[in-house]
This record gives structure tokens, sequence and C-alpha cells, in this order.
């Protein structure tokens, strides 16, 4: 694929930080949503588990969309359906329309998120151009809840969402500008139909074993991002305020991983899986070094660190998919894994919560070890199902 202007690549990293603000805002919304409408968490709850299932169906057939739409209207697409979403729940529609609703805004970010994922890693230098995009993410999830406790001062939380649906209207009119209409002539008229692509792509062993992978992952960097607060309160007697910082400090981390080693690693000559493989090297490190050296001061760096090295997993798993399955799967591929991670990220956490409370919150690091022992061995597989070998994997980048 030819390298496109700058402005599909800048719209690309703006729109993450859409996404990451609606990420961000969740959690300071939710008491005000819960006192609103009068519900307990676990009611409440049901807006994740129709929001969950949005997402994974986004996952599930962005391929097919971006064959029938292209990049161009699958992102105005996926734009329009996320803000309609937005300014339905910014109406403060009743609470089962509320919950339902919820289908629309992630079925929206999922497709937004796996159509950028699929368009970045189809240009040079993919490997830091996806490590940026995911940075950009934790941009918008940093500032998700500044912007959420500060329009809160003054207004209701319907109108964080209002503010989110708006967002959308520039994001739509710099796709329509920006991006190409369509493919080129030749790579239309070389396109195959997607009949049986879905099918083919889950008996895949590379989406298998990526989609696991990813799993894992998003497991693993929600799991300790949630529990890490009760973790240095409890096990290292850390005030509140000093908790706070330090988890602060690990999505800090885990931002910074995104924005520098893909850039570093490019200079020393690495490729994209030697990196991922060092960075696995030093997740796994980190946690065996946190839970057989349990000090306060080493858990504050540690978890920092942590996050450092667990940044440029996700990206860079999207950067090498292409040279793991053939090329009409790999819209797909992505759109799959992408989805199939929010299980990790549903159900490894609630596995660290059930650890703590039967066991001991002391589990969190042996916890997190094993996690990145079988993310490492995840990562040896799948890259062992390659399609072709190419720089990605094997030589640096260009």
């Amino acid at each position: 694929m030819r390298r496109p202007g700058w402005a599909p690549v800048l719209l690309s990293y703006a729109t993450f930080v859409l996404v990451g603000l609606n990420a961000g805002v969740g959690g300071v919304l939710i008491v005000s949503q819960m006192r609103d409408y009068g519900v307990d968490e676990a009611t409440i709850g049901l807006t994740f588990f129709t929001s969950s299932a949005g997402y994974m169906a986004a996952g599930a057939t962005a391929g097919a969309l971006l064959h029938r739409l292209h990049v161009r209207m699958a992102l105005a697409a996926g734009i329009a359906v996320y803000a309609l979403g937005a300014v339905a729940t910014a109406v403060r529609p009743p609470f089962a329309v509320l919950v339902a609703v919820q289908l629309l805004v992630g079925y929206g970010t999922g497709v937004l998120e796996s159509i950028l994922n699929v368009f970045l890693a189809e240009l040079p230098n993919s490997t830091t151009l996806l490590n940026r995009l995911h940075a950009f993410f934790g941009v918008g999830a940093f500032l998700g809840p500044l912007l959420a406790a500060w329009l809160l001062q003054y207004l209701s939380w319907t109108a964080v969402w209002l503010v989110l649906g708006l967002l959308c209207a520039p994001l739509a009119a710099g796709f329509l500008v920006a991006y190409p209409r369509r493919a080129p002539a030749a790579e239309r008229a070389a396109a195959p139909r997607p009949t049986g692509v879905l099918r083919d792509t889950l008996r895949s062993p590379a989406v298998v074993l990526g989609s696991a992978f990813l799993a894992v992952y998003v497991g693993l960097e929600i799991g300790v991002g949630t529990w890490a607060y009760s973790f240095l309160m409890r096990v290292h007697g850390e005030s509140g305020v000093i908790a706070g910082y330090t988890v602060s400090g690990y999505w800090l981390g885990l931002t910074l991983g995104r924005f520098l080693i893909s850039p570093i690693a490019t200079r020393a000559g690495m490729s994209a899986a030697g990196m991922a493989t060092a960075c696995l090297a030093g997740v796994t490190a980190v946690a065996a070094a946190l839970w057989a050296l349990p000090t306060a001061s080493l858990a504050t760096a540690g978890l920092v660190l942590l996050g450092f090295f667990l940044g440029p997993l996700f990206p860079t798993a999207m950067a090498v998919t292409p040279q793991l399955v053939p090329p009409r799967l790999m819209a797909t591929a992505i759109g799959v894994m992408n989805g199939v991670s929010l299980l990790g990220g549903a159900a490894l956490p609630w596995l660290t919560g059930w650890l703590a409370q039967h066991v001991g919150i002391w589990t969190l690091m042996p916890y997190a070890l094993g996690l990145s022992v079988v993310q490492l061995a995840l990562w040896r597989l799948m890259l062992a199902r390659a399609v072709s070998p190419s720089p990605e994997l094997l030589p640096s980048e260009s």
C-alpha cells in the first residue's frame, strides 16, 4: 500500500483520542448514572455487557464492512453509529433504552478501532505508527476522567456524552475529505469476494493464537490497572494518595512505552517481533521482581516499568498480523483479534478480584507473572505460524 499523506494518519490518532475519552469517562460517570436512575452496581453493569457485545460484533464484521465500503466510508459509518449511540445516551433515555443503545456505542468504537488498525498495519513503518495510534488512546483515557470531573461540576452527566457525540462531527468531516473515496481500480479488481472469510479466519491457527495472546494481554493490563491500588494499600501499606499516583504512573508508563520503545528499537535495528519479545521478557522480569522483592519503593517503580514494557505489545501484534494470515483474511483477522481481546479484559480481571477476595490481594504479582509467561509462550507460537516472513518479523524496519 502506498504511503498516504499526513492528514489520514493524524485523523487516525485524533480518533483514538476520542476512543480513549470514551473509555476514560465511564468510571467517573457511573456514580452519577447510578444515582440518576436509582440502580445498583450490578444493574448498571448491564451496560458493559451490551457495549461489549457491540464491540465484538464490530470485530466479526469489520472485514466485510471494509471490503464493501472501503476505508473512507467504513470509518464514516463507524463514527456515525458511535455518534448516534452517544447522542441517544445524552438525552437520558429510559434505563432499558440506555442499556440497549450501548450496543451502538460498542459497535461504533469497535469499527473505528478495527478499521484504523487495518489501515495503519498496511503502511510502511506500521509498528511505529500503530504504537503511536494506541498511545493516543492512552492520552484520551488520561484526559477522559479530567474532562468528566470538570463538566460534572457544572452540568449533568449527560453533557459529557453530548460532548463526545459533538466531537464526532469534525472527525466524520475529516474522514470524508482526507481518505480516498475508493480503493485504486487495480486493487478493487484483485480483491476477492468476502465469501467464507470469517469462517476461514476463525479456523486460522495464527488468528486463534493471536486472539488468545491479546485476550491475555488485555486481561493482564486491565487486571493490574484495576487492582494495583488495593495491592499497594493492603500489601505495602501505602497511603491512598501515593497509591493513586502510582496507578496513574502505571498508565503513564504504558502510554510512554507506546511512544518511545518502537522508535528506539527501530534505530537499534530490531524487528517488530524482536522488540515485542524483549518487552515480554521485561514484563516477566518485572513481575517476578515485584513478587520476589515485596518492598513499597520497588512496587512503585516496578509498576511504572511494568506499564512501560506492556505498552507496545497490543499494537505490535496488530502490526505483524499481515504476515500471519493470507491477504484476503487480514482485515477480518485484525477485527476478530481486536474483538476477542475484550473477553480477556472482562474475564481475567474478574479472576484477579476473585483470587484477591478468597486468597489475598498479594496474589496479584504471582498471577501477573503467570499471565506474562503465558503471553510469551503464545507469542512464540503465533510467530511460528507466519505465512511469509517479512521485515516486520525478521530484519529491522525501513
